[in-house]
C-alpha cells in the first residue's frame, strides 16, 4: 500500500510559526513519525510540502493508478481552493484532510474547507497525531473501497 502525503502552503515552517498554535514539533519530525508507524504495517510513504498550489494540483493528479491514498494538509488553501477540490475528485483516489489545528474553533473564514465535500473525511485538532490518525483511517478508506 502506498499512501501520499502532501502538505500545503507554510507547513515547511513548522515548530517556528506561531507555536502557540502549531507546536514546536517540524514537519520533518512529522515525517518520521508517520514512518515509524508506517514501515512495521509494510505501507510506503511519500510524504511531500509545497507553497504553491499548482504543484499540489499536479500531484494530486498524478496520484491516480499510483497511490492507494491521500492525506492532504491543505493548510491556507483548504478555504480558497476550488482547484484542489476539483484535482481531489478527477483523481478518484480516497482523500483524508487534516489539520494541526481546530479549524472549527478559530477565524471564522477557516471553519470552511472547499475540500471536506470530496474527502472521506476530515482529522482536526490533534497537532501532530492528526498525521498519525490520518494514516489508520487512509488505511480504512482503502480497505473498505
Amino acid at each position: 500500500m502506498k499512501i501520499l502525503y502532501l502538505n500545503g502552503p507554510n507547513l515547511n515552517l513548522l515548530g517556528t510559526r506561531q507555536p502557540e498554535i502549531y507546536g514546536r514539533t517540524t514537519l520533518a519530525d512529522i515525517e518520521a513519525a508517520v514512518r515509524a508507524k508506517a514501515i512495521p504495517l509494510g505501507i510506503t510513504i511519500d510524504f511531500r510540502q509545497s507553497n504553491h498550489e499548482g504543484e499540489l494540483v499536479t500531484w494530486i493528479q498524478q496520484a491516480r493508478g499510483t497511490a492507494d491514498a491521500i492525506v492532504l494538509n491543505a493548510a491556507a488553501y483548504t478555504h480558497t481552493s476550488v482547484a484542489l477540490r476539483d484535482a481531489i475528485t478527477s483523481s478518484e483516489v480516497p482523500t483524508v484532510e487534516i489539520h494541526l489545528s481546530n479549524i472549527h474553533a478559530r477565524e471564522e473564514f477557516r471553519h470552511r474547507s472547499l475540500i471536506a465535500g470530496v474527502c472521506k473525511g476530515q482529522i482536526a485538532g490533534f497537532g501532530m497525531h492528526s498525521y498519525l490518525l490520518a494514516l489508520d483511517a487512509a488505511i480504512t478508506v482503502k480497505v473498505n473501497a
